[in-house]
């Protein structure tokens, strides 16, 4: 009864805050697009992405804006992601490929072809994308036409996040909902605050505050790079915002579930600092929080299943509140909501396994030391 207690007053205070910041991320469809503006720099790693790369390059070469240039690296790809990149150059002048055979020690592959990417870039700003990132004719005009509006240093945009079946979408929808209230994502957008934010699928800043946080190169071992980036910079004092694009920006995150519970295994642990006491704190939060109602609401006791509706309505408010602002799925996915919290505690207990029984990650077929991952946290 007690934990009920807490856990109602708790996901009060939570939507409250929710509902309060939500409010200050604005939807940069709403923006009036540029066609002229500063030279952006589009750096773009990808490692064996064959399948995606073409319809993302080819979505950004459409781009309403006009003063653009493509930075294109091939992280040891084993399949033709490199030949196709060295074919986008050939097709438009504006695009430039880099092809990386080797990794130097203590680099993820990602982050190396980054930090690689933006030392050939001539922009003052850079956007850090995904292979696998489709756009909208407008979005960069937009995003430009923001950045320069409001004098950012950095900007990330939440895109729509793409999914087939019901179960990975309710788990995309779960995920979110605890990146949501976890990392409070619109503190970003508030000046005095320490919390900084950044999605991979849309990174766009200043060369010029790049180099103030010290490039990748700060960021050699970590898997979370981009929020890693956010958060330095706003650390660094630098204005940032972030903005949902979800008609402008969409990708699909994972195929399947299986390949979102593969791809978890990369960063899960690492969100939680390597530490297996965060691991311990992290599921027993998650199931008290998130799955204890549902079970409670069953009790003879009248209060303790009163106190259990409560909870549920509430977590119903909030899943509402976060699924309509950061996706394009039905709030209806709440009716799996403690399935996908139980798949969710699956997913770090198994990530956090994995990574301790193999000492470390492997990612993209290469695999990194957790004694290395550590040394970086």
């Amino acid at each position: 009864m007690l934990l009920l207690s807490l856990t109602l007053i708790f996901w009060f205070a939570v939507t409250i805050d929710a509902a309060v910041g939500f409010r200050q991320l604005h939807r940069l469809e709403q923006e009036p697009g540029l066609s002229e503006g500063p030279l952006l720099s589009v750096v773009v790693a990808a490692r064996n992405e064959e399948n995606t790369i073409n319809q993302s390059i080819k979505s950004q070469l459409g781009q309403t804006y006009g003063n653009i240039e493509w930075v294109l690296v091939n992280d040891r790809s084993t399949d033709q992601t490199g030949r196709l990149m060295d074919q986008l150059a050939l097709m438009d002048k504006r695009v430039s490929a880099i092809q990386i055979d080797k990794l130097p020690p203590g680099w993820l592959g990602k982050n190396h072809a980054l930090y690689k990417g933006a030392k050939k870039a001539s922009g003052n700003l850079l956007l850090f994308t995904d292979a696998d990132v489709v756009y909208k004719a407008d979005a960069f005009g937009k995003a430009v036409h923001y950045f320069t509006r409001h004098k950012l240093d950095h900007m990330t945009a939440a895109p729509s996040l793409y999914a087939k079946s019901f179960w990975l979408k309710a788990f995309i929808s779960f995920f979110l909902f605890g990146f949501s209230f976890y990392k409070r994502p619109w503190l970003a957008n508030r000046t005095g605050t320490k919390n900084g934010i950044g999605i991979g699928a849309f990174n766009l800043l200043t060369h010029d505050a790049y180099k103030a946080v010290g490039t990748h190169a700060v960021l050699k071992m970590r898997p979370d790079d981009d929020l890693q980036l956010g958060l330095k910079i706003k650390q660094s004092g630098l204005r940032q915002r972030i903005v949902t694009a979800l008609s402008l920006i969409e990708v699909e995150w994972y195929p399947n579930l299986n390949e979102a519970l593969r791809g978890l295994e990369k960063n899960t642990f690492a969100g939680l600092h390597y530490r297996i006491s965060m691991v311990v704190f992290a599921i027993f939060g998650v199931f008290t929080a998130n799955v204890l109602p549902f079970f409670t609401v069953l009790s003879s006791d009248k209060l303790t299943s009163m106190l259990s509706i409560a909870n549920i309505v509430i977590l119903a408010l909030l899943s509402t509140l976060i699924t309509k602002k950061m996706t394009i799925f039905s709030p209806w996915l709440f009716v799996a909501f403690p399935l996908t919290a139980l798949l969710f505690i699956f997913s770090i207990i198994r990530a956090t396994f994995l990574t301790v029984i193999r000492g470390g990650i492997i990612w993209r077929g290469t695999k990194y030391k957790l004694s290395e991952l550590r040394k970086n946290d």
